[in-house]
């Protein structure tokens, strides 16, 4: 994420179009205006016309007496589109700003109020504040990544996907089986074993449950042949890859507790092109801040904020369960032990998110300078798995 400057200067809008997105399946809105005070303008395009928005681009131009090289600056929210707009955009010389839509201030009196011309023109009055220096914060903005290092998240989350569909068709067979009062060894045999099953009065299933049962484990074994190949393809990329992310990935499986699941989704999330000042942005963009609610007296505590990459967020909550069972000596492990161990069970789990996220720090500091966490212990022999 970025920042915005800190010097308030309305002039910065001078001989600038500005325009905020809003990119519905159909249709999008084009919100355009010249400035602070000025009439502002809505066209509406057919989605993912390349050609009408850059000719809409130009016909503002002339309706605001701009010149044709005047500078445009535009915005739109992340989401959907992903980024493809925006280097569209930007190949085309315009300013475009990828925006966090959790991050845009709402105003309490209309925060349940939503249009097209609502949303357009509050993202435009935030647009010209972002680039006027407003000494407030008025967004996030997203860090755009490369097509390269986009490309590296598929081979992960598809993997992720395809485990989490396994997981509820198997789901779902044995929800239909208990149905009935049964139940069934899904590792192997399963033909078989539908075959025998029978009911509480000695009566085989169904006809048509049968059928669905039999279905249902034809889709167990697509997904199950496509995560063995998803997983070979990885296991390949990490013994012969030569990439500098490969590299990382290598660098952190060969900690105790840390798998080739997560070392792969931190780097190809995370670490592999992002760049961290200090600590502080390593728990923020994961969303493992706390969120406090303080007014006079009153001090409360809300939780983690659970803003970022949702996908490392729920990995790093998993990793520090492990990592005190695989490093105990550790003192991070230690720390937690002290201050949480003896706790109830919803005080650890609360102390495991602080965990979590001093870990997620501590394996950012080893990547980059290459020192261990303070009594971690390497693996003896590292498996790629």
């Amino acid at each position: 994420m970025t920042a915005t400057t800190r010097n308030f200067d309305p002039t910065a809008l001078r001989n600038t179009l500005c325009l905020s997105f809003e990119l519905g399946e159909g249709t999008w809105k084009l919100t355009f205006s010249p400035g602070f005070g000025e009439t502002v303008v809505r066209r509406t395009v057919t989605s993912r016309d390349r050609e009408a928005v850059l000719h809409t681009i130009t016909a503002m131009k002339d309706h605001f007496g701009l010149p044709s090289e005047a500078r445009v600056v535009s915005c739109y929210e992340a989401g959907r589109e992903g980024f493809w707009l925006h280097r569209f955009l930007e190949a085309h010389g315009v300013e475009n700003l990828v925006v966090d839509s959790s991050s845009i201030e709402v105003s309490r009196r209309r925060r349940r109020a939503k249009t097209d011309r609502l949303d357009g023109e509050s993202l435009l009055d935030l647009l010209f504040r972002h680039l006027a220096g407003s000494r407030k914060k008025v967004w996030s903005v997203v860090r755009v990544p490369t097509v390269e290092q986009e490309d590296r998240r598929h081979l992960h989350r598809e993997l992720q996907s395809a485990r989490r569909d396994r997981t509820r068709v198997t789901n779902r067979m044995k929800g239909l089986l208990a149905n009935h009062g049964l139940t069934l060894n899904l590792k192997k045999g399963v033909a078989e074993q539908l075959a025998a099953l029978r009911q509480w009065d000695g009566s085989p299933l169904p006809t048509a449950l049968r059928a669905r049962l039999a279905r249902e484990w034809e889709r167990v074994e697509f997904y199950t042949g496509l995560i063995e190949h998803l997983e070979g393809e990885r296991r390949m990329l990490l013994r012969t890859g030569k990439d500098p992310a490969i590299e990382k990935i290598r660098q952190l499986n060969a900690l105790r507790g840390i798998g080739t699941n997560s070392a792969w989704l931190y780097v190809m999330e995370l670490f592999a092109w992002r760049e961290f000042r200090n600590r502080r942005e390593v728990g923020a963009i994961v969303g493992l801040t706390p969120t406090p609610d303080e007014s006079g007296k009153k001090e409360r505590e809300q939780g983690m904020s659970k803003a970022g990459n949702r996908h490392v967020r729920s990995m790093a909550i998993e990793i520090a369960w492990g990592w005190l069972r695989f490093q105990p000596e550790s003192e991070l492990s230690k720390w937690y032990q002290r201050r949480f161990g003896g706790g109830s069970k919803r005080v650890r789990k609360i102390g495991i998110v602080a965990l979590a996220r001093k870990l997620l720090i501590e394996l950012w500091r080893f990547l980059e300078t290459g020192v261990l966490p303070e009594g971690a212990q390497l693996k003896t022999d590292v498996r790629i798995r």
